[in-house]
């Protein structure tokens, strides 16, 4: 079994911050296209999707603990209580992997909003399950860390492996990809539907036909299969589709309520904010080839080596 170690000093800790405080970035994604191709046995549907990571998101604080806890820090932006947080049940799904037992504090610095479809909640557990393998020094490898993620949520092991990636299955068979730097404007229409109410509704089309990567490269893949239903349900999110369509091709991520536009400069995206109707929050940010978690991860491996 891999090992656990505590140590006193923060000589093994990456990034240190306020005493034993340890910051690791937790980044959005966007879902470029997304397709249902069929329903499995076990009643979840097969997907087709390429994951976008984003130089944008939340923020993890985690400071070890020598008692076992596992223990969220603060109330706001979190929308669940703590023994129900993806957070702490992607530390104790670690702690019962491994046998350790060391414990952690955990905090998050939210920005990425709740049920928009941006990844939020699934990058924040795969950061806490990249950063405590590093902490607690339990030894789990990539392959090992995806599959406990995948356990907790269908994209966790997309923000575990930290690079952009053509999906299928449940979102959890990844092929690495190379995808051309953009700017992208997300828009959060403020509003959220439950997935399972997408999923009863009989605009869904939940038959589509599977397509190679080679027809996604191609450019001619821009859909979302749930956007014609969230557009319906959400007369917000069909504003930002009518309104917003002078500056580009809107999309649906994932089955939330947030949309994005892509872009080929910083200057185009800040030029469509400044048109977007009164009342959306709004971002604009760049995309990454790597996730900036790896680039933690390996900061955080070299201390521990030096």
């Amino acid at each position: 079994m891999p090992g656990c170690v505590w140590s006193s000093n923060n000589g093994g800790r990456a990034a240190v911050i306020d005493s034993d405080w340890s910051r690791w970035p937790a980044p959005a994604k966007l879902n470029l296209f997304l397709r249902i191709t069929g329903r499995r046995a076990d009643g979840y549907h097969e997907l087709q999707t390429v994951f976008q990571l984003l130089d944008w998101g939340d923020d993890i604080r985690i400071r070890i603990r020598a008692d076992g806890a596992v223990a969220r820090h603060g109330e706001a932006g979190y929308g669940v209580p703590a023994e129900q947080d993806i957070t702490v049940r992607a530390a104790r799904a670690l702690q019962a992997a491994t046998g350790c037992r060391l414990g952690a504090d955990i905090a998050i610095d939210k920005r990425i909003p709740l049920g928009g479809g941006f990844g939020g909640g699934s990058s924040d557990a795969a950061s806490v399950l990249v950063a405590l393998n590093q902490l607690w020094r339990v030894g789990l490898d990539e392959d090992a860390l995806a599959a406990l993620g995948l356990a907790l949520g269908a994209d966790v092991p997309v923000f575990v492996r930290g690079r952009n990636a053509w999906a299928e299955g449940v979102g959890e068979r990844l092929t690495p990809m190379a995808l051309p730097p953009a700017w992208f404007l997300l828009i959060d229409s403020g509003v959220h539907v439950p997935t399972a109410e997408l999923f009863r509704s009989p605009r869904l089309t939940r038959d589509q036909n599977p397509v190679k990567i080679a027809s996604y490269a191609s450019g001619s893949l821009l859909d979302n299969a749930f956007e014609p239903v969230v557009r319906q349900l959400q007369p917000r999110v069909d504003r930002v589709f009518t309104e917003m369509a002078r500056y580009g091709k809107v999309a649906l991520t994932g089955t939330g309520g947030g949309c994005f536009l892509r872009f080929d400069s910083q200057e185009s995206a800040r030029e469509a904010q400044a048109g977007l109707p009164a009342g959306y929050r709004s971002w604009v940010v760049a995309s990454v080839s790597e996730s900036p978690l790896l680039r933690a991860l390996r900061q955080a491996q070299r201390t521990t080596t030096a």
